[in-house]
């Protein structure tokens, strides 16, 4: 058999292990959930009504590697060594990123089970990042950035640290409304998928492949599952955290890829296109609460997902909204790549993200003079 289809089919056994697994995991989460009353507490800044429990991310890392270790048992069965090749040559990579995952997993688990101050979850993220910088991925060149090419290799870790703690907190900042984090990064780890296979990274490609495994089920139980009859999670800090990693070791291996032969532009700006519209939200949020005298650290209702329910629309039809946003943002940062200076795109962004940003607050201020409301509908 063809070494590209048996590829193709493993990466379909890989999504379906995956799924199944992980459909079969949440349910039991979610019947423990509500035997020992372990459920996300209802406050001001939360729109959810009812007991939803807050664990679902539990089930995504032993999905993930239950179908990437299920694939290798595979392509053996299949008679394809190559796969199985793929996994001892980046022997080094895998062992390292598997060490950052685990210690999202457990700081995930801990802060979703106990709570977790976010001095310390910076510090286990830091770890994360230089286990995965360890393991050979890192940031090499800016493409060409503020006219910055090929990086010094200690500037290139620095970065990477940066940059890999920064995605790890957008994904998670992004997780406000049903739907909203998964359905990015699901989009996300489908282009990635497709980006590693036209690349030959097969090995990235089943990552992807069993992370959008996992999130499936998950989206399923957290946008269409009913509270009242015990079917409804949140990801939690577990998921967004390990999800945050998964998106941040592909991005940084795309971003020291040539991706001229596969017909794509700068790979700085293909690497975190499916990032940037969590990114630009974080970067306005921060700045937001430090203009207003707020720790940025400290949770409020600025998001781009409250500004969209601040307008009225519901929690589902908000979400919606910033998925459209999300991915013509994407599309056309892929699309302009493969022409336009990376300078001029990257201030392009920052100009339509604000001006966009401005529309929105001022439409909000208008629906809340028409309704005559003295509480701020956003803030």
């Amino acid at each position: 058999m063809d070494h590209e289809w048996i590829v193709l089919i493993s990466s379909t056994v890989v999504l379906t292990v995956s799924v199944l697994l992980t459909g079969i995991i949440i349910p039991q989460i979610l019947l423990i959930a509500f035997r020992k009353n372990l459920f996300d507490e209802i406050d001001g800044r939360k729109i959810h009504r009812g007991p939803v429990p807050r664990l679902g991310g539990f089930a995504f890392l032993p999905a993930i590697l239950f179908s990437l270790g299920f694939v290798v048992g595979f392509s053996i069965i299949l008679g394809d060594m190559n796969i199985v090749m793929l996994f001892v040559e980046k022997l080094k990579g895998i062992s390292f990123s598997l060490c950052a995952v685990l210690i999202m997993y457990l700081v995930g688990m801990s802060d979703d089970l106990v709570g977790v101050k976010y001095r310390a979850k910076f510090m286990a993220q830091i770890l994360s990042a230089a286990f995965i910088i360890a393991g050979g991925l890192y940031i090499p060149s800016l493409s060409g950035l503020f006219g910055i090419g090929e990086l010094p290799l200690w500037c290139s870790y620095l970065l990477t640290g940066l940059v890999f703690v920064f995605i790890v907190n957008a994904i998670n900042l992004i997780d406000g409304i049903d739907g909203l984090a998964s359905g990015m990064s699901s989009v996300a780890l489908i282009f990635y998928a497709y980006l590693f296979f036209h690349m030959g990274k097969f090995l990235y490609m089943f990552l992807a492949m069993a992370s959008l495994g996992a999130l499936l089920p998950f989206f399923y139980f957290n946008v269409f599952g009913d509270a009242n009859k015990h079917k409804k999670i949140f990801m939690g800090d577990t998921g967004a955290l390990i999800i945050g990693t998964v998106l941040s070791i592909l991005a940084i291996r795309v971003s020291g890829s040539d991706l001229t032969d596969i017909g794509f532009g700068s790979p700085l700006v293909v690497a975190f296109a499916p990032l940037i519209v969590p990114g630009l939200d974080v970067v306005r949020v921060f700045l937001h609460r430090m203009r207003a005298g707020r720790s940025p650290f400290l949770p409020d209702r600025t998001h781009i997902h409250h500004k969209f329910l601040a307008l009225g629309l519901t929690p589902r039809l908000a979400m919606c909204s910033v998925m459209a946003v999300f991915v013509v943002f994407s599309i056309a940062n892929i699309f302009c790549s493969r022409f336009m200076n990376i300078n001029v795109l990257v201030l392009g962004n920052l100009i339509v993200w604000v001006a966009f940003n401005i529309l929105l607050t001022r439409a909000i201020y208008r629906r809340q003079s028409k309704l005559n409301l003295t509480k701020p509908l956003y803030e």
